[in-house]
């Protein structure tokens, strides 16, 4: 079974969204309501590539050999489990 949500999806889901702010149809208030789901996802997605770049920060940090895997395992979780 893969990933279920990647960093792609949340690439495809913000173009998404800003195709629906780009709809000439919508009703002012359709509009404002896409605004405040735009807010929304934006600061979601922001908080998803923080911990995404914390994540491949630990990462290179464990491959560094002067390290010696003293990385919290809270970071990088089971070295099997980042590379499925």
């Amino acid at each position: 079974m893969g990933t279920k949500n990647t960093l792609l999806d949340l690439n495809d889901h913000l173009f998404m969204q800003l195709e629906r702010l780009n709809d000439d149809e919508l009703s002012q208030e359709e509009l404002n309501q896409e605004i405040s789901r735009a807010k929304a996802m934006t600061g979601l997605a922001s908080q998803v590539v923080g911990v995404a770049n914390a994540i491949l920060a630990a990462t290179k940090l464990n491959a560094n050999d002067e390290t010696e895997g003293r990385v919290p395992r809270q970071l990088i979780g089971d070295q099997k489990k980042l590379t499925e």
